[in-house]
Formats: structure tokens, sequence, C-alpha cells
């Protein structure tokens, strides 16, 4: 899927949670995205967050601290520049 694609579904994901009452927007943002998208769309926004994230809001960026990313030896070869953070490598999608 296309950056800018993600990055118009994400900053949706964004505004919804963003209307909502309470401080833990991010944490609800990246709870959806794990749960309604695919481990390779996941990882394309992180691919996307890791070149610069041109265009995602904020919520999202803080978001990504949360999201469940697919294994390491799936992911790398696709997404070379990406530092996958440890503690979420072989995270169940």
């Amino acid at each position: 899927m296309s950056p800018e694609k993600l990055t118009m579904m994400a900053n949706q994901i964004a505004t919804f949670f963003r209307s909502q009452p309470g401080t833990d927007q991010p944490q609800r943002i990246a709870a959806h995205i794990n749960d309604f998208w695919e481990p390779r769309m996941r990882a394309q926004l992180a691919a996307h967050v890791a070149d610069g994230a041109s265009g995602l809001d904020p919520l999202v960026i803080a978001a990504m601290d949360h999201i469940r990313l697919p294994p390491c030896s799936s992911s790398l070869f696709k997404y070379p520049g990406v530092n996958w953070p440890t503690a979420k490598r072989g995270s169940a999608p």
C-alpha cells in the first residue's frame, strides 16, 4: 500500500481518537491499528515513520511505541532502513 494511503488511514484514526476523552489517545490508536491492520501494513507504517513520517499526525507517531511490529526475520528484507524495536520483535500480530 502506498505511504500516502497509509498516512490518510492512520490520520483518520488519529482524528477520531483525538475527539475522545482521556489522555491515552496514542495507546488507543495503537490498539486499533494492532487489531485491524495486517502485519504488513504495520511494517509499512513503521518504515514510513523511519523515513521521516511525512504527513503523519503527531498522535500516530506517538502511537508507534505501542504498535506491534512483525517479526524481524520477515520484515528486514522489505524494510532494511527500519530499526525494529527489540521489545516489539516477534510479538504476536
